[in-house]
């Protein structure tokens, strides 16, 4: 599949001797949302402030839709959107001035059209005429993307498009990004919603320390990397566990009504028989058993960890 943003070789060190970015490669392909995770600090405000022009890399080369972001800054600038995590917005300003104005000044012609149709696919159409500082924060949110939408661009930048946002306002957010994806417009987000990502990425990447740690379609991430946990119901309670069952590396739970189990989905054997065999054979009697797999949340978290 085409890529629309390829990054090669890229690194940036700051004034103060700081690694912000250490030797990154990655490609984002064309119509794809695709998520960047990792704690704060990792790089990822340096490395999308590089793409979208706003900081000069040290070392490296970016292209956007083919073009440098350094020799075709205007072409490049052009063709990207950028949502802040921040609501910075003319409060006093009424939305369709606000996103028409901004439309503006990318030089492009005024487009009443285009600018009524994001806000009917943003639900803003009603809210059209109403001051900023009278909308709600989700509805703000709204009017950030459309005015990051205004000049057409092909490449779209979210820094946290959930946060200070409801659960149920982001769920909409959600459909939202999912929408201007099916209409041509790659996504890039950073999240600190872990299911964010889960639940609407394409592919995620990890980035910590500068280093990208990982690439992934997200349901390969998930299959490939994840664990399963068999928790076992037993009908009396239990203090410690029969010494038999050391190999096991079990945990009690549930005020030592449950065991919790964990096991590798991709290993051939899960251990799962035998356990159960040596429960039997040490006297526990067993109640009930379920198993749940391991959400993109712990995996983040381990890989994290790992490369902490």
């Amino acid at each position: 599949m085409q890529s629309i943003v390829s990054i090669n070789n890229l690194s940036k060190i700051y004034d103060n001797n700081f690694q912000a970015l250490k030797n990154i490669n990655l490609d984002i392909r064309k119509n794809e949302i695709f998520a960047l995770l990792g704690p704060n600090g990792a790089g990822k405000t340096t490395l999308i402030s590089i793409i979208c022009g706003i900081v000069n890399p040290t070392v490296g080369k970016v292209l956007v839709n083919e073009y440098d972001i350094i020799k075709d800054y205007r072409k490049t600038r052009s063709q990207i959107g950028l949502v802040p995590q921040e609501l910075t917005l003319e409060q006093f300003e009424i939305v369709y001035n606000n996103v028409a104005y901004t439309r503006g000044l990318y030089g492009k012609a005024p487009n009443p059209d285009l600018i009524e149709k994001l806000l009917k696919d943003l639900s803003l159409w009603d809210k059209k005429d109403s001051k900023i500082n009278e909308l709600s924060g989700g509805m703000k949110r709204r009017v950030l993307i459309a005015k990051a939408l205004s000049h057409e661009p092909s490449v779209l930048f979210l820094d946290e498009p959930s946060s200070g946002v409801d659960v149920e306002l982001r769920q909409d957010m959600w459909k939202i990004i999912e929408n201007l994806r099916d209409t041509g417009v790659t996504i890039i987000l950073t999240t600190h919603y872990i299911e964010e990502a889960e639940a609407i990425a394409d592919r995620v990447a990890v980035i910590n320390n500068g280093e990208m740690i990982i690439v992934d379609d997200t349901e390969n991430l998930i299959k490939s990397m994840g664990q399963k946990t068999l928790t076992i119901d037993l009908h009396e309670m239990i203090n410690i566990l029969p010494e038999s069952l050391d190999q096991y590396d079990l945990e009690i739970m549930n005020n030592g009504l449950s065991i919790n189990y964990r096991y590798d989905t991709q290993s051939k054997q899960t251990g799962i028989t035998s356990l159960l065999q040596d429960m039997k054979e040490s006297g526990l009697k067993l109640k009930d058993l379920k198993t749940e797999q391991s959400s993109l949340e712990n995996i983040f978290v381990e890989l994290v960890r790992e490369n902490s």
